[in-house]
């Protein structure tokens, strides 16, 4: 699981990474101490879990999630018992009192993979049928889509890429926008799997997603597209 840690307290944030470091499925992608500073890092970063404080500097971990429309899994940790009733009304997973025991933050991050394996089964499939098999794929699996005529190349992460007999318009109308942002006439890419933009020169941009061994050159419209529905996607301030 890819997860967040946001506390205003630089202790409380390396006292969690040293609790997370023995479990090897956690992908520990950022940290932030602010509503602010952690809302943006949900948009960049798009992690499975986040390790919540409820009192951040002034304001809570309440109004960030009221802020988001599809919020991560949740964990609470505080040292204050007395928001419980209220973490669990916002559909927390749990809800860890500081200073937290490693035993219970492995309780906790079972809930929290149950969770997610249950919001996975519950995702839409996505028909994928070639002349010799047909493949049931999650949004979240594909990477990227390009067109080749009136057949699409789909790449799923960690496969060889599909040949589908379906236009990229096909595809554009039944994938979810965001996270697939349509760049030109011939390429569809999951922002959630993009990794890094490294800018070449004035003309070309390359992409690295998650899933796909190469990186993706992109043109200057097309980096232009990207920027512009990265920058609508970060919240104001």
């Amino acid at each position: 699981m890819r997860v967040l840690i946001v506390d205003d307290e630089p202790l409380a944030r390396a006292a969690m990474r040293r609790l997370l470091a023995p479990h090897r499925t956690i992908e520990i992608v950022g940290e932030a101490d602010s509503t602010a500073t952690a809302g943006a890092a949900i948009a960049e970063t798009k992690p499975d879990l986040v390790f919540l404080d409820v009192e951040l500097s002034g304001d809570d971990g309440f109004d960030l999630l009221a802020s988001l429309d599809c919020p991560p899994i949740v964990i609470f940790v505080t040292a204050y018992a007395e928001h419980a009733v209220e973490a669990f009304a916002v559909d927390a997973v749990d809800y860890l009192l500081k200073p937290v025991h490693p035993d219970r933050l492995a309780e906790s991050l079972a809930r929290a993979e149950r969770q997610r394996a249950s919001r996975i089964r519950q995702a839409p499939v996505i028909e994928l049928r070639t002349p010799r098999r047909t493949v049931f794929a999650q949004p979240g699996e594909m990477v990227a889509l390009r067109a080749d005529g009136d057949f699409t190349q789909v790449y799923l992460a960690g496969q060889p890429p599909m040949m589908i007999w379906r236009t990229l318009a096909h595809f554009e109308s039944v994938l979810p926008a965001p996270p697939f942002l349509r760049l030109g006439r011939s390429l569809i890419v999951n922002r959630d799997r993009l990794r890094h933009i490294e800018t070449l020169s004035r003309t070309s941009t390359r992409l690295t997603l998650e899933g796909l061994p190469d990186p993706i050159e992109i043109g200057r419209s097309a980096g232009a597209r990207l920027r512009d529905a990265m920058a609508a996607s970060k919240p104001p301030g």
